[in-house]
């Protein structure tokens, strides 16, 4: 495996053990001027999305990229798909392999079909202002969680290591994930969304295919026909086009 550079001006912290690393970016917020990966290898409150307890095996990968973001919040949440691009880039340098892998809206890294990796957004600001960004990212490098752990109809869990026989330290994921977000995020600030949005349709799981999207209580299903300039979900019903911002997405 090929050395790869850290990238210029972000900086990096490595924790035995936090709450969670989302968590540990709030506090360095307060003090941290530039953008900055943290990683650790033990959580012990990790959360994903809507506030579901997760359980990250030691030797799994947990990180969460701090960053200052200046855009409205709109434009803010669409660093959820540059964070997937760096991640299945990140998978395929690691792997060797591009077929096993792909793209699940809005925010899942999927690997021979099951879930690989997982990303959080949260932020911090003052109203309508955005002053900082949170970017979990969590991936079962060694170990997945048992199929139990998740909600009827979520994709099966699996982990690198026994899908592909690569087994890369955390520490490893995160010098080339950091390389290939920096990348990424070049090219949203250089170029727009359109051509991120174009990239990540390229790799999306079930495009073209019948699929559920569950928003609490409410359930759209149709076909996945694409990802609109917003980032929304658009599905194709019997009642017609539907745009959809946030919602849970089963096969």
């Amino acid at each position: 495996m090929s050395a790869i550079s850290w990238p210029e001006g972000y900086e990096r912290l490595i924790l035995d053990e936090v709450d969670s690393t989302n968590a540990e970016a709030a506090r360095q917020a307060r003090t941290s001027s530039g953008p900055i990966w943290i990683m650790a290898h033990r959580q012990t409150a990790a959360r994903g999305r809507r506030g579901r307890a997760w359980r990250v095996p030691e030797g799994n990968f947990s990180a969460t990229l701090l960053l200052m973001p200046s855009e409205p919040p709109e434009l803010v949440a669409l660093r959820s798909f540059v964070a997937a691009l760096a991640l299945f880039d990140t998978c395929v340098r690691l792997t060797g392999r591009v077929e096993p892998f792909a793209l699940k809206w809005p925010n899942d890294v999927l690997l021979n079909g099951g879930k690989l990796a997982g990303i959080l957004l949260e932020t911090l600001g003052n109203g309508a202002r955005v002053d900082h960004l949170a970017i979990g990212i969590g991936v079962n490098l060694i170990a997945a969680p048992d199929a139990s752990e998740v909600e009827d109809g979520a994709v099966r869990p699996v982990a690198l290591l026994p899908e592909t026989g690569a087994d890369p330290s955390p520490e490893t994921f995160l010098d080339h994930l950091a390389a290939d977000y920096a990348r990424h995020e070049t090219s949203l600030k250089t170029y727009g969304f359109a051509p991120i949005r174009e990239a990540w349709l390229s790799r999306a799981a079930r495009l073209g295919e019948v699929i559920t999207a569950r928003t609490g209580s409410t359930e759209t299903r149709g076909t996945f026909e694409t990802v609109d300039a917003r980032g929304n979900l658009v599905l194709k019903t019997p009642e017609g086009r539907v745009s959809i911002a946030a919602a849970d997405v089963f096969f």
